[in-house]
């Protein structure tokens, strides 16, 4: 779990929502599952899409994944952005437009405060709304004629109307106003619009498909079974070489680094993590760190 950690950073804030907020030791991520009561593959696939934004889950992902699980985390998510993001967010904005003129204080003002009413009513929608339809198909009972359709043709993304917040705070505010300040709100509002960016793909990749599962198990089971047979004609394995360049990576060498370990030219590396990302699906250095951790092909104790 340590390792996981040391791979990705933001999913410390993940952890935090789950409850799993004391000492790792040694634990592996299915000791640390087990003791907090949440699915290990659960688990295992909300941190693939939310360290990796190319990572999509196949549909024999979304079979291990336990609904109940991805509830939890959603719910504890919207807590967290309404208890503890927006509670920090509104003061420091109020300290940055201080010295403003009291007509741009306004503008900013209102155009923050309009975002959080939004905020709020897309959670409130699947507080009130959303998780109830799922827990009554769970229960096995219908629910009208709301499906997990109606949900994602009016899905949004969470995090557009922040970005512009960002940059009328980046570009547009006085210079009058505190540089100190400004970095600060900056890179809070940087990492909390990549958080809000994560939980709807977590939305839109891992809730969605599930609850579709449950509406029309057999059409599931006819995509897992194409899947599979489609898995069994395309896989390619990685190599031991590709093996041995991912750990390489995941322990965070760069390619003249590699080249020299191995013996081989700066182009043969480049060519090998070419095929390791077209084999894995995954694009990022953080991403193929966990998926090297996952996988058992690195030493936890060899990544600095």
């Amino acid at each position: 779990m340590a390792a996981l950690i040391e791979a990705d950073c933001h999913l410390l804030s993940l952890l935090g929502r789950i409850g799993m907020t004391s000492s790792f030791g040694e634990h592996t991520i299915e000791d640390e599952c087990r003791g907090h009561g949440f699915d290990a593959a659960t688990f295992c696939l909300i941190c693939n899409v939310y360290s990796d934004s190319a990572f999509k889950p196949a549909a024999r992902d979304i079979a291990a994944a336990r609904l109940q699980d991805v509830i939890f985390y959603l719910q504890a998510s919207h807590k967290y952005y309404v208890d503890s993001a927006l509670r920090v967010f509104g003061p420091r904005l109020e300290e940055l437009l201080e010295p403003c003129p009291p007509k741009q204080q306004a503008a900013v003002r209102k155009f923050f405060t309009e975002y959080e009413q939004e905020l709020r009513a897309h959670f409130n929608f699947e507080e009130e709304k959303v998780f109830p339809y799922v827990q009554s198909l769970l229960d096995g009972h219908s629910a009208g004629n709301f499906s997990i359709i109606d949900f994602e043709e009016n899905h949004s993304n969470v995090d557009e109307k922040l970005g512009d917040l960002r940059n009328i705070i980046m570009k547009s505010l006085p210079a009058i106003c505190d540089g100190e300040k400004r970095i600060e709100i900056l890179d809070f509002i940087f990492h909390l619009q990549r958080d809000l960016a994560r939980h709807t793909c977590v939305e839109e990749d891992v809730l969605i498909p599930l609850v579709r599962r449950l509406e029309n198990p057999g059409h599931f089971r006819k995509v897992l079974a194409k899947e599979a047979e489609e898995e069994v004609t395309t896989r390619e394995e990685l190599s031991d070489r590709e093996k041995e360049i991912l750990v390489c990576v995941a322990r965070g060498m760069l390619n003249k680094e590699i080249a020299d370990q191995n013996n081989i030219s700066i182009h043969t590396v480049i060519s090998h993590r070419k095929n390791i990302t077209r084999k894995t699906g995954i694009k990022t250095v953080a991403g193929l760190t966990v998926y090297a951790i996952l996988n058992g092909l690195i030493d936890v104790n060899s990544i600095e």
